[in-house]
């Protein structure tokens, strides 16, 4: 089967909707979804990712799902074929494996022969468009690409918790974990790491996660199905030690590995900082997203930290950043609250109110910094806090981050100013 598609990415029209304006005859694959779309001539097509648990239902017969459903918009008379991305292996395919696509039309299911299929793809000459998704029958146990997705909870204690969900390579089964962690009691953040399984999954099969050192994870085992279910099984990773951690999922007879990761403390810290609540204004988010755009759109204005009066150009120091602030109070020690009274000039009433806002101690110390930086208003730079935590009874550990920052920010910005 030819694979010379030309390779498109699509608008975002809305939330999890997608546009391709397509000007010519041709056959298109879309960056994101994996989806192939040949066409007669110029057309726009309309597409978003289903959930399986939905439609899943439908599935008889042992049929079962192999790759994601869709939702396509667009003029049937114009988009002649469809080319579905499948998460199978078809290395070794089966005697008694047949393709299909099942469609969705007019609330009722008809399962449709497929026009050819490949290692990638299962081809869909289309009728008419409604929800549609590549389907496989066989009585045989198949083989998927998988991945393996982490998330962890958001918060600031030493230990550590995460969820670790294992799924097929498709974007519906993606999209149901995405939404399930969106709605869950707790808020949860994806952690950027490999995804992807260095073995097949094998259906039926029973996985295990193991980890380095070692944590408290339930359950022991999750076997791997199709069942299009609302609820996806995860394991739970309970950890009382600081990282680095190594996960590893491997098959439980023969303790393969299948997938692993390591999880370190920087990926851990900047899960973490996203959970600060950043400062906000009344009716100003708008109007610096606005801002934001227009300097983008308008490369020719000048950034903001550029001095525009007369004479030589100098560099302003740009204000300390919520990292910057974290990474400060997480070496000061007991001696915080006379630091935030001797130095950041705060009342024992800022720091109570500090301490009043949050129980675990790191937070209590960022809000008393960053008590001092809304006073400090524009004065309020990594360079300034150099100059003011520089006392004796300052903590070595405070003085030496102070001063490892500062020299580095210090180092560019000089040479910056050198430019204009």
């Amino acid at each position: 089967q030819n694979r010379s598609f030309e390779l498109v990415t699509p608008r975002k029209i809305s939330k999890g909707r997608l546009l391709l304006m397509l000007e010519d005859e041709g056959s298109y694959e879309c960056s994101i979804t994996g989806l192939v779309f040949e066409v007669s001539g110029k057309v726009h097509i309309k597409y978003s990712t289903l959930s399986w648990s939905k439609y899943g239902v439908y599935l008889k017969d042992s049929w079962k799902f192999a790759g994601p459903i869709f939702d396509v918009d667009c003029d049937p008379t114009i988009l002649k074929a469809i080319q579905f991305p499948h998460s199978l292996c078809l290395a070794d395919e089966q005697g008694d494996m047949t393709f299909g696509l099942l469609h969705i039309k007019n609330n009722a299911p008809v399962i449709e022969p497929s026009a050819d299929h490949c290692g990638t793809h299962i081809t869909w000459n289309v009728t008419t468009l409604s929800p549609v998704g590549p389907i496989v029958q066989t009585s045989q146990p198949v083989e998927h690409h998988g991945v393996v997705l982490i998330y962890k909870v958001l918060d600031f204690h030493i230990s550590s918790s995460f969820r670790v969900y294992l799924a097929t390579n498709n974007h519906s089964d993606i999209k149901d974990i995405q939404k399930e962690v969106k709605h869950s009691k707790k808020k949860y953040i994806k952690m950027e790491k490999p995804p992807t399984c260095v073995k097949l999954l094998e259906e039926k099969k029973q996985y295990k996660l193991v980890s380095e050192p070692e944590a408290d994870i339930t359950p022991e085992g999750i076997q791997f199905i199709l069942a299009a279910v609302k609820f996806k099984a995860y394991f739970e990773v309970y950890y009382e030690q600081p990282p680095p951690f190594k996960l590893s999922l491997i098959e439980a007879d023969s303790e393969k590995t299948v997938w692993s990761a390591t999880l370190r403390e920087c990926d851990c810290e900047e899960v973490n900082l996203k959970a600060i609540p950043s400062k906000s204004q009344p009716g100003c988010n708008k109007r610096r997203s606005s801002s934001s755009a227009s300097e983008e759109e308008h490369p020719s204005k000048k950034p903001r930290w550029m001095d525009s009066s007369d004479g030589p150009k100098t560099v302003k120091s740009p204000a300390v950043t919520d990292q910057q602030l974290l990474m400060l109070a997480k070496c000061m020690g007991k001696e915080w609250k006379q630091l935030g009274i001797l130095y950041l000039n705060l009342s024992k009433k800022d720091i109570d109110q500090s301490q009043a806002k949050d129980e675990d101690l790191t937070i209590q110390k960022f809000i008393m910094l960053d008590e001092w930086r809304k006073r400090a208003k524009n004065n309020a730079t990594l360079e300034l806090l150099h100059q003011i935590l520089n006392g004796e009874d300052v903590p070595h550990e405070v003085r030496d981050v102070l001063e490892s920052k500062f020299s580095s920010q210090h180092w560019y910005y000089v040479h910056l100013s050198n430019l204009f």
